[in-house]
């Protein structure tokens, strides 16, 4: 994709130069020869390469959050049995959630015995990643089979490949059924429990209460039942969820709390504000992760008390999380002061960075980058790398003269976070502080991200361009 536009782009640029500055047409013509040689490549290494040149092409890939090339991987592995070049296909798209190869996943099931187990398998969690209705039936035959291999794998991808389509009320039913009737695995019994909630069948409601109050069930199953009754989100499971909050087992009180973040009742955001009191420090993670996904007002004041007062420090973090989430003056004025105060942890002035970044750029900007400048010279290493993460993410114009900065006399990391800056604020004024980073015998990695930038912003990466060239 991102080549396929060079292409374009550097076509118009070529006529330009003819036009404009012959001197130059050379230079352009080089670099869209470069470009379009190292799309051969790549070509010919589906085609011809072998496994581990394919698996590095593949990571190269990823890396480049590139698809231009899926047409030709979907065609590569209609004919091959190579097992790492079709588990490292399906791997690929299956982390995407990239549709085609349903098709050629089905078939890696239906002939299995002509295929490895870890090609199976990595066929079958794509068919769950894609949520592939077209697979619930094939899917269905392998599990009926009994093949202990498979199933549990199987049982995953079912309940996402029957999701909120017409197929999710059979597929709740059938795995009910083998839930009940069959006499599943302890480990399948769980998997087959979550499968039911990933189907969103209203099918599964009855089932699943059933299992959350019986209290002789086994806690992992009264878990799974608990989230998938939060995953089907269905009000008439809130009550279930709810009375789960007081259980008896703490892990239970914990995944129930967690399981109320879809429901928007007042019930529901009670029971989280009362979860804030519990022992259980489970329990008030959780409580801080619901009160962040329904962005409760209510519960700021516990979250405060928490960030200020609690004695797990992944409790304080999510509280802090939560308080930027919702995102009220009162949370923000919050973050603020905690950002400000030098005497507390790093972790926490990054994480409360982060959220008033998050929220009011503009406003706050300017304190990050005085704060990450006296990090830096008082060699607080920690806390300025992770101010400086906080200032590549933010979203506001007024980074162009610190990214100047970073791109002048900066070392690597603050290049890289310079054009993380430049990229995410349209910086297009920078281009010309960017070309002298295209330089692949100084630094390759940054020189590769510096090309990807200025193309991304729409700009051209001949590394032969001159700023006074361009002027005259």
């Amino acid at each position: 994709m991102m080549y396929k536009k060079s292409f374009v782009f550097l076509s118009l640029l070529f006529l330009f130069l003819h036009v404009s500055f012959p001197e130059k047409a050379a230079h352009a013509e080089s670099l869209e020869d470069t470009i379009a040689a190292e799309d051969d490549s790549r070509r010919r290494t589906i085609r011809f390469g072998t496994e581990t040149e394919i698996s590095s092409l593949i990571q190269t890939l990823k890396n480049e959050n590139d698809s231009y090339l899926d047409e030709a991987l979907i065609t590569l592995i209609q004919n091959t049995k190579n097992r790492n070049i079709l588990t490292g296909v399906f791997s690929f798209f299956a982390d995407r959630n990239k549709k085609g190869l349903e098709e050629r996943a089905i078939r890696a099931i239906e002939e299995r015995d002509e295929e490895t187990n870890a090609t199976v398998v990595a066929a079958i969690d794509y068919l769950g990643k894609v949520n592939a209705q077209s697979a619930v039936r094939p899917l269905m035959n392998l599990i009926d089979l009994g093949e202990k291999r498979f199933s549990t794998s199987g049982f995953r991808a079912l309940g996402r490949a029957g999701r909120n389509n017409e197929e999710s009320d059979a597929t709740a039913a059938y795995l009910i059924d083998y839930y009940q009737n069959r006499e599943p695995s302890a480990e399948n019994q769980r998997e087959i429990v979550t499968a039911v909630g990933e189907t969103g069948s209203n099918e599964g409601i009855s089932f699943l209460s059933e299992l959350v109050e019986n209290e002789e069930t086994r806690a992992v199953i009264r878990i799974a039942a608990v989230e998938a009754l939060s995953k089907i989100g269905n009000i008439d499971g809130l009550p279930l969820i709810i009375g789960a909050v007081t259980d008896q087992d703490p892990n239970v009180r914990a995944a129930a709390v967690g399981a109320l973040g879809p429901f928007q009742s007042e019930e529901a955001g009670a029971a989280i504000i009362e979860a804030f009191r519990d022992s259980y420090y489970r329990t008030r993670l959780a409580a801080a992760k619901a009160a962040k996904e329904r962005k409760l007002a209510e519960a700021v004041p516990y979250l405060k008390f928490r960030t200020e007062r609690d004695d797990v420090p992944a409790v304080r973090d999510e509280a802090i999380r939560a308080l930027g989430e919702i995102g009220s003056k009162e949370c923000l004025d919050f973050l603020k002061t905690l950002f400000e105060e030098r005497k507390n942890n790093d972790r926490a002035r990054i994480l409360a960075a982060e959220m008033i970044i998050n929220n009011d750029p503009d406003t706050y900007i300017e304190k990050l980058i005085v704060e990450m400048d006296e990090a830096k010279q008082a060699s607080q290493i920690p806390l300025y790398n992770g101010l400086l993460k906080a200032a590549g993410g933010a979203k506001t114009a007024k980074l162009e003269t610190t990214a100047r900065r970073f791109l002048a006399g900066g070392g690597v990391i603050e290049k890289s976070y310079a054009l993380d800056m430049a990229l995410n604020n349209r910086l297009t004024g920078l281009e010309d502080d960017i070309r002298p980073l295209l330089d692949e015998k100084k630094n390759g990695s940054l020189a590769r991200k510096a090309r990807t930038t200025l193309e991304k912003l729409g700009l051209s990466a001949n590394p032969e361009r001159q700023p006074s060239e361009e002027a005259d």
